[in-house]
């Protein structure tokens, strides 16, 4: 049975059996209500018992592929989708039971004469376990498109960062998120007068003038002859 279990596992049978359950029951509940409209077609009341016993075969199939598919995904899915996840899980098994009663109320209706007089008790109840069918399948949409059950989003990780790695090289240089800072130069203040009063340093050159030594200081000069 496991061997089983994991073959059909492999081929994803569930959004298919759901696709066919979806359609058999609706369909097969809207030509039930045509045909109450138009007694003479007895081929239409036929027609929607048929489509009846192959959507609550469906709706049983489709309870059984989702139980499979669930056992795979359930470790990998986070707690809000769990809990979506067994919302879907118990409409699946209540549906697929009120369907097999449909079903056999249906073909009951059709068969036994005492029983035609609960048709439209029958109806009513068909129109509110389609609705219920269409709340189910809803939440499997939400699985699929809000969290990913069952697909590749489903086991996709984000990428870490390369400036957080260990193994990051130390010459790669960090990405900022904000602008790039700017840099102002000062600009020069203008030349002022100097205060009255106020000396300026002489400029030192490299030919500055040579000293006066004051009067009658005498000074020894060599000379360039000797007297012999």
């Amino acid at each position: 049975m496991e061997a089983v279990q994991h073959y059909l596992s492999a081929l994803q049978l569930h959004p298919v059996v759901d696709h066919f359950t979806v359609s058999l029951l609706i369909v097969a509940v809207l030509i039930d209500l045509v045909a109450s409209l138009a007694p003479t077609r007895l081929w239409m009341r036929y027609a929607a018992v048929t489509l009846m016993i192959l959507g609550a075969l469906a709706a049983g199939a489709s309870y059984f592929t989702g139980g499979i598919e669930a056992d795979r995904i359930w470790n990998a899915l986070g707690e809000p989708a769990k809990e979506v996840l067994k919302r879907h899980a118990q409409l699946g098994e209540y549906l697929a039971i009120a369907f097999g009663v449909l079903a056999l109320w249906r073909i009951m209706i059709e068969s036994l004469s005492f029983m035609a007089g609960s048709r439209m008790i029958y109806l009513i109840v068909a129109l509110a376990a389609v609705s219920v069918l269409g709340y189910s399948a809803h939440l499997g949409g939400v699985l699929v498109y809000d969290y990913g059950a069952g697909t590749a989003l489903m086991a996709a990780a984000p990428v870490p960062n390369e400036s957080a790695s260990p193994n990051a090289s130390p010459s790669a240089a960090p990405t900022m998120a904000g602008p790039l800072p700017t840099v102002s130069v000062p600009t020069p203040l203008p030349a002022t007068a100097p205060p009255p009063g106020f000396a300026a340093a002489p400029e030192s050159s490299s030919s500055a003038a040579p000293m006066k030594t004051p009067a009658g200081t005498p000074t020894a000069t060599p000379s360039s002859t000797t007297n012999m």
